[in-house]
């Protein structure tokens, strides 16, 4: 009864109108139909085909490395016990990046450290890139020594003996770079924060010992430079790539990594006797020019770079000097040359320093000098390397001499086994001369 109901209500053939206007209205509703259908298979496959392309990832590699040191002297006690785990995030779309590099070093007889080596973004378009937070700048064309590759301070607290990306230490700064031309490059950083040398601890074997004339009284109210506007530093650099020469030029406004030591005597006031010294570090202004360049001739590298710097303060006896420190002015330059020869690599450095307008009252040497010799071989198709490091001292007679060797048995391992000796009664390496030692690294990287 149902169907016959419902059969009644459907126009007979005979009422054109009715069946005119229902054909309509079904071939109306079917068009809607075939629009929906069509929109959503559409967005179906934009959507499909988004999830089939994937968004850059994030990538993470680094190093997990133990690193143990033995002194050849002092009852062979350790010189160092260290657990390091570094590691490097990144992650970079077409116009924008990010690296963040966060380290600990863990050590079984101190408080462990932990720090984060890099932390910044990228922002990169056709002729300009902009790089925002804590970032290592590296500047310069001479390997161990620092003229002017002076933006990133060091990290001294292992003297010299940190691999040379640990040695340096990241600044919060703007970097901006322009490319007005792929041979030309013009780079600008400012760095709101001064950030000084981490010196060695007091008690570590790498704190220099200093003997004054009487008990000294260390102030440390001038030791920090206040974080302000004015206090900012400012370096520019351009840099010029050709086949034949790459050459950079130079220049900052930048405070002194190393502070100065201001002395001031304390006297008995009837003996006029020396009772004591007040000892106030504090850094100072710096300005500087300098170049660098590298060149390749008959198949030997030349390079070498150079820095005038303005109104360094260096100790002085001068009974009328405030502080015990005088101004004066100084050039650093470095010369180097470097030749390949099959499996041998073989380097020389050149290093000299000249204060200017200088007088024999001051404490330091007018024109010091220093060298550096490398010689490199690899072995058993690049699974063994030999390596002899040395500086020399040519003003006292001190050096710092390495032996390294280096076994790579597996993809991301090497094992390292080396000496640091040290030479000389005097100077930046002969007042270490009790700290020879070998040492081992076993380092995984990833």
């Amino acid at each position: 009864m149902k169907w016959k109901k419902d059969y009644n209500k459907i126009p007979h053939s005979g009422d054109k109108e009715e069946t005119m206007k229902m054909f309509t209205d079904m071939t109306g509703i079917v068009g809607a139909l075939k629009i929906v259908m069509v929109s959503v298979y559409t967005l179906f496959a934009i959507v499909t085909q988004a999830q089939e392309v994937e968004e850059p990832k994030v990538e993470i590699d680094g190093f997990v490395r133990n690193y143990t040191g033995i002194l050849l002297g002092q009852g062979n006690d350790f010189s160092i016990v260290q657990n390091t785990l570094d590691l490097t995030l990144k992650h970079q779309k077409e116009k924008v990046g990010f690296v963040a590099n966060p380290f600990m070093y863990q050590y079984p007889y101190k408080d462990n450290y932990f720090g984060v080596r890099e932390l910044y973004m990228d922002f990169y378009s056709d002729k300009t890139d902009i790089r925002i937070g804590k970032q290592q700048i590296i500047w310069g064309q001479a390997d161990g020594v620092f003229i002017t590759d002076i933006v990133s301070p060091k990290n001294l607290t292992e003297f010299l003996l940190w691999d040379f990306n640990e040695i340096r230490m990241g600044v919060t700064a703007v970097k901006a770079n322009f490319y007005p031309h792929p041979d030309h490059d013009f780079e600008a950083v400012w760095i709101p924060a001064f950030t000084p040398t981490l010196a060695p601890e007091a008690g570590t074997i790498w704190y220099p010992e200093i003997l004054f004339p009487a008990p000294p009284i260390f102030d440390m109210s001038n030791a920090k430079v206040p974080v302000t506007l004015k206090n900012s530093e400012l370096f520019g650099r351009y840099t010029l790539s050709k086949s034949a020469i790459d050459l950079q030029i130079i220049g900052g406004y930048t405070w002194d990594d190393d502070p100065s030591i201001h002395a001031e005597k304390q006297l008995d006031s009837v003996t006029m006797q020396l009772t004591g010294i007040i000892l106030s570090p504090e850094h100072h202004r710096l300005a500087l020019t300098g170049a660098s360049f590298s060149t390749e001739i008959q198949g030997f590298v030349i390079r070498g770079e150079g820095a005038w710097y303005k109104n360094k303060y260096f100790q002085t006896t001068a009974p009328d000097a405030v502080g015990a420190l005088t101004k004066k002015d100084y050039v650093n330059y470095v010369i180097g040359i470097d030749k390949t020869i099959g499996t041998w690599r073989l380097s020389g450095q050149f290093i000299q320093k000249i204060i200017l307008d200088y007088n024999d009252m001051m404490r330091n040497d007018e024109v010091d000098n220093l060298a550096t010799l490398m010689v490199n071989k690899t072995l058993f198709r690049e699974q063994v390397r030999l390596e002899f490091f040395s500086y020399l001292g040519l003003n006292n007679e001190d050096a710092l001499i390495r032996f390294r060797g280096y076994y790579f048995p597996y993809d991301g391992v090497s094992l390292e086994l080396g000496t640091n000796i040290f030479v000389g009664e005097k100077g930046i390496f002969g007042q270490y001369n009790d700290n020879d030692m070998v040492y081992t690294r076993i380092k995984y990287s990833f």
